[in-house]
């Protein structure tokens, strides 16, 4: 299946689950316990493939699986901590030094993205020369050790989609054809002989009581996460709304205090025009007594 969906062929491949055992509290208002562990595998391959040249490498796989977008910051923080692990190193064969084994992500999402809607989708670096906008065939360690290929698949996009032989493989995680929530209903004949093992490999779990048991608890869990996700949405929207009453109310502030501003500045004037009116009053006040004394003083000289 690694084969079909990154189009090299895999010569073998190495194993290297991680496990996480997490306990997950749950509301004790629930009928079920309210605690409950929960283990958590991350799939990691280290595969050797066979390019077309004859030639192997090493590389690692890391498949994941999304089913809120959410998601992604989980997923950034295991790249980061695949990049940083010092296990993921190989030993040159010629030059006789470690080498970072590039990354090669394959995700499968529950869920569509945004714009596009290709069932897989194939993330593919190329080297350019940007002055001349030429491609560049070679590839180099430095680079190819800190940057990754990467497969998303669409699982919601897979209904009605056959048109190459990916897209056939791939149908066997075709969520239209449910029975319910665990159980696609397939019909092998459809498939290649080729295929037929993984389906048989997908029918001996579902008829495993415990791995029906374990998915029964992650539809629980899933349940209640998708519930939390909707109310931190719901509250985000609350917060938004209440952030924009804020403003809101901010920017009538501010108009208010312009408002008094000028108004305390018209004050100010008035003040001012009330004071120069004073003191007009009090300069015609002082020329009145002047022109009386002056009348009195001709007044005393006709007298005489």
């Amino acid at each position: 299946m690694i084969s079909k969906i990154i189009g090299e062929e895999v010569e073998s491949l190495e194993f290297q689950p991680q496990e996480h055992t997490v306990k997950v509290k749950r509301p004790t208002k629930r009928k079920t316990k309210p605690n409950v562990s929960w283990t958590v595998y991350r799939l990691d391959f280290a595969a050797k493939i066979k390019t077309p040249d004859g030639q192997y490498r090493q590389v690692l796989i890391e498949i994941q699986k999304a089913k809120f977008p959410t998601d992604i910051m989980r997923f950034r923080r295991y790249l980061g901590q695949q990049y940083q692990s010092a296990k993921n190193v190989v030993v040159h064969e010629t030059k006789k030094r470690k080498l970072a084994i590039p990354i090669l992500s394959i995700y499968f999402l529950g869920h569509k993205l945004e714009f596009i809607n290709a069932p897989v989708i194939k993330v593919n670096r190329t080297y350019i020369d940007l002055a001349t906008g030429e491609s560049l065939p070679e590839k180099e360690e430095f680079i190819e050790s800190l940057t990754h290929n990467s497969f998303v698949i669409q699982i919601p996009y897979l209904k009605d989609n056959r048109r190459n032989e990916l897209e056939k493989l791939l149908s066997v995680f075709d969520q239209s054809l449910k029975v319910d929530n665990h159980i696609l209903n397939i019909n092998e004949n459809d498939y290649p002989d080729e295929y037929r093992d993984i389906i048989r490999k997908l029918q001996k779990a579902m008829v495993d009581e415990e791995v029906q048991l374990t998915m029964d608890i992650e539809d629980e869990i899933l349940a209640e996460l998708e519930e939390k996700e909707r109310e931190i949405e719901n509250m985000a929207e609350s917060l938004e709304v209440k952030n924009l009453l804020l403003s809101e109310k901010d920017t009538i502030i501010s108009e208010k205090d312009m408002i008094l501003s000028d108004n305390i500045n018209l004050l100010s004037a008035k003040d001012d025009l009330l004071s120069e009116k004073d003191n007009m009053l009090s300069a015609k006040d002082n020329l009145l007594s002047a022109k009386d004394k002056e009348i009195e003083e001709l007044k005393k000289l006709l007298g005489k």
